[in-house]
């Protein structure tokens, strides 16, 4: 793989690779100048470049902030009008599938590169997280080096973490482009960050106190999906981590509990659902297992979710209860429609029982 050291020529210099297309995998949250400097060597590779937005159609949380649009944003604006010219955007969900993601990556990108055309990927291995990189044997790889040690992490930090916008944007002053530096400025006194920031130190919050574990924990939890006449019944979280986002039913199992046991316990504590368990234990179609390590941000969280399909045309009544703000039956029609709205990956477990999805 070779090397390059920081001295490299500025974007809009000559392109010198053989690539037709030279591809940029990352989510970007937010942009900074690490990130800048592997989309120089993208544009030096290849006279188009796309970049592949991760986490698209994510509902924001602390780990993240800005949409995918948001982010092309800050890209573009960092920019050269001749750059603009030369850079795609390609928004790419989170399926919790690396097969599945890694399938949907490929198909995306060959489709902008057109048939025939040389694919160049390029990227920086800087951990365990860095696997993908070698997923795509078909395609040119180009390494680059890790730029100043920057990483999104350390960058998100400071936007939660400072005492102030005035500090946070004074640390961030040589991390960032001086245009996503100002976008920044601006967002740093919406009501976005304000409820992130309290997401963010509760998050933290809850990990120092587990801090003192001998290993790290992995936290049981149970998800219900019940389904009636075309609607599925969601909840609407009433605290953090995702306040206001649209859910499943579910929760933590207690240390005494059965699975199917805990599943029904927390939809009725939730939902307040007027079906009898006996009715309900008839209707449990399938269990599925959801145990993507990056699913929850609350740490490595693994989940048991239960299918129920309740027969016949009428809904019964339901009333938001215990953490739920509000219990309601959503048509399975509008689901695709609120991706953008839905907590961690409930809306992919959906996907996975009713097939929303259509690709």
């Amino acid at each position: 793989m070779p090397h390059h050291d920081k001295s490299a020529p500025a974007a809009n210099d000559t392109v010198v690779g053989a690539a037709d297309l030279a591809v940029l995998i990352g989510r970007f949250q937010p942009f900074h100048n690490g990130h800048a400097f592997l989309l120089r060597r993208a544009l030096e590779t290849a006279p188009r470049v796309a970049v592949v937005l991760g986490s698209a159609w994510h509902a924001r949380s602390a780990k993240n902030p800005f949409t995918w649009r948001e982010r092309a944003a800050m890209i573009v604006a960092s920019l050269s009008p001749a750059e603009r010219a030369r850079v795609e955007f390609i928004p790419l969900r989170d399926y919790y599938d690396d097969a599945r993601w890694c399938a949907a990556l490929r198909r995306e990108v060959e489709a902008h590169a057109g048939p025939g055309a040389g694919i160049a990927l390029v990227g920086h291995f800087k951990d365990h997280s860095s696997y993908y990189l070698s997923r795509f044997p078909q395609w040119q790889l180009i390494s680059a080096e890790n730029f100043a040690g920057i990483d999104a992490t350390s960058v998100r930090s400071i936007l939660f973490e400072s005492g102030s916008p005035e500090a946070a944007l004074t640390a961030l002053q040589n991390l960032v482009p001086p245009a996503v530096h100002r976008i920044l400025q601006t967002w740093m006194t919406s009501p976005e960050h304000a409820a992130l920031a309290e997401e963010y130190w509760q998050l933290k919050k809850r990990r120092e106190e587990w801090s003192c574990a001998p290993y790290p924990p992995i936290f049981s939890t149970v998800d219900a999906v019940v389904t009636a006449a075309g609607h599925v019944l969601l909840v609407q979280r009433g605290g953090f981590p995702g306040k206001g986002q649209w859910a499943l039913p579910g929760g933590f199992v207690e240390p005494r509990e059965r699975l199917l046991k805990s599943a029904l316990r927390e939809l009725s504590e939730e939902t307040q659902l007027a079906v009898n368990q006996e009715e309900l234990l008839a209707a449990l179609r399938e269990v599925k297992v959801f145990d993507h390590p990056e699913r929850s941000q609350r740490g490595r969280t693994i989940t048991h979710a239960h299918f129920f399909e309740l027969a016949g045309d009428a809904l019964p009544a339901v009333e938001g209860g215990d953490d739920a703000a509000h219990a309601r039956w959503m048509p399975i029609a509008q689901l695709a429609a609120m991706e953008e709205e839905f907590f961690e990956d409930h809306f992919h477990i959906l996907d996975s029982f009713l097939h929303l999805l259509r690709e």
